[in-house]
C-alpha cells in the first residue's frame, strides 16, 4: 500500500505545527502580520498584549533619518525568516512621540524588545544582519529549540503508544516527526519498530538500512537491526511446538532451548524466552562456549535497558554470576 490510509506508507499523519503568521505582504520582505505599523493608541494591543505570546520588537523611526532606512528592509528581511518566532511592530516617533518619549528614546533608529509585555532589551543604530539576527537569539531562544522541544514531545508520546499496542497511532506521530527531520534516528527507529510489530520485515529493514551510515550507529537504529537478524533467525530454527516436544523428552537438550528462546523472543514473549536461556546457563555454562549467556545478552541489546524483561532476566543473571 502506499496511500495515506497506511501509517506505514508515505510515513502519514501531520505532526501538530506551531503557528506561524502570514498574510498579505506589508513589503516585499516581510507578511503583514508579522510587521505592522502601529499608533499610540495601538500599542498597548500591538506589543503589550501581543508580546504575550512571541517577543515583539518595536523599530523607532522616522521619515527623515537615513540609519532608518537602512535598517528598516534588513530587519523585516530577518523578522521574515524567522517565521513567527518574533514580530516587528514600527512606530513613527515623529507621529506619536509620547510613548518613546516615556522610554526614553532619544535616538532614532531605536529597537527594543518587549516579552511578557515588558520591554527587556534593546538596540540602537542600522546593525548588520548577523547582530539582529544574535538579538532575537538573545531575546526569543536559539533557532530551532521550541521545534526541538515539540518532535521530543510527540516522540515520548508515540512510543506511549506503541508500547500500548497503538500501532496506527504511533505510526503516524513517528511519520510525522520523520516528515519534519527525515534523518530522525529516534523516529526511524519507531517506525521501524511499528513495521515490526505489522508483520512488515523487509520494509523496516528498508527504513533502517536507508538512513545516513552515522545515524545506523545510534542504538535506537541498531536494536532495531538487531531485531530484524533476530526474526529473520527465526524463521528458521523450525517448528516451536516440535522443539517444546523436544524439550518435554529431554530436558537438558540445550539446542532445542536455544531455538526456542530465540522464536519465543521474536514473539514478543520476552520474559520466556529468557527464563530459557537462564536455565541453561543454570544446567550447563560450557554448553556452546557460554552460549546462552551471550544470547541473553543480545536479547537485552535488542530490548533496550529499561524494558521489563531486560531487568527480570539482568537480577537473574546476576544471582547466577555470582552466586
Amino acid at each position: 500500500m502506499s496511500d495515506n490510509s497506511n501509517p506505514y506508507g508515505g510515513y502519514g499523519g501531520q505532526m501538530t505545527a506551531q503557528a506561524h503568521f502570514g498574510g498579505a505582504p506589508a513589503t516585499p520582505a516581510a507578511p503583514v502580520a508579522l510587521v505592522k505599523d502601529t499608533t499610540t493608541a495601538g500599542f498597548a494591543k500591538d506589543v503589550l498584549e501581543e508580546s504575550r505570546n512571541q517577543p515583539v520588537l518595536v523599530d523607532f523611526w522616522a521619515p527623515w533619518c537615513g540609519p532608518c532606512k537602512q535598517l528598516a528592509p534588513v530587519i523585516e528581511k530577518v523578522v521574515a525568516e524567522e517565521k513567527g518566532r518574533v514580530k516587528l511592530v514600527k512606530l513613527n516617533i515623529d507621529d506619536h512621540p509620547s510613548i518613546p518619549g516615556q522610554l526614553g528614546i532619544q535616538s532614532i533608529p531605536a529597537v527594543v524588545a518587549f516579552v511578557n509585555g515588558r520591554p527587556v532589551d534593546g538596540f540602537m543604530g542600522a546593525v548588520p544582519e548577523s547582530q539582529i539576527r544574535q538579538f532575537i537569539d538573545k531575546v526569543a531562544g536559539p533557532a530551532g529549540a521550541d521545534e526541538a522541544a515539540e518532535i521530543e514531545a510527540v516522540l515520548a508520546e508515540a512510543a506511549t503508544l506503541l508500547s500500548s499496542g497503538d500501532l496506527q497511532g504511533a505510526a503516524q506521530l513517528y511519520g510525522a516527526v520523520l516528515q519534519a527531520d527525515p534523518d530522525n534516528a529516534k523516529a526511524a527507529a519507531g517506525m521501524g519498530e511499528c513495521m515490526l510489530a505489522a508483520g512488515q520485515h523487509e520494509r523496516a529493514r528498508e527504513l533502517v538500512t536507508g538512513m545516513p551510515d552515522e545515524h545506523q550507529k545510534t542504538p535506537e537504529i541498531q536494536a532495531v537491526s538487531k531485531k530484524i537478524e533476530q526474526m529473520e533467525e527465526a524463521r528458521k530454527l523450525g517448528d516451536p511446538t516440535a522443539l517444546e516436544h523436544a524439550l518435554a523428552l529431554n530436558p537438558d537438550d540445550h539446542e532445542a532451548r536455544l531455538k526456542l528462546a530465540k522464536i519465543l523472543n521474536v514473539s514478543g514473549k520476552r520474559e520466556e524466552a529468557a527464563e530459557h536461556l537462564l536455565l541453561v546457563m543454570k544446567r550447563d555454562r560450557t554448553f556452546d562456549d557460554d552460549g546462552a549467556r551471550r544470547q541473553l545478552l543480545e536479547f537485552f541489546e535488542a530490548w533496550g535497558p529499561k524494558d521489563p524483561a531486560t531487568i527480570m532476566a539482568r537480577r537473574k543473571l546476576s544471582s547466577i554470576l555470582f552466586s
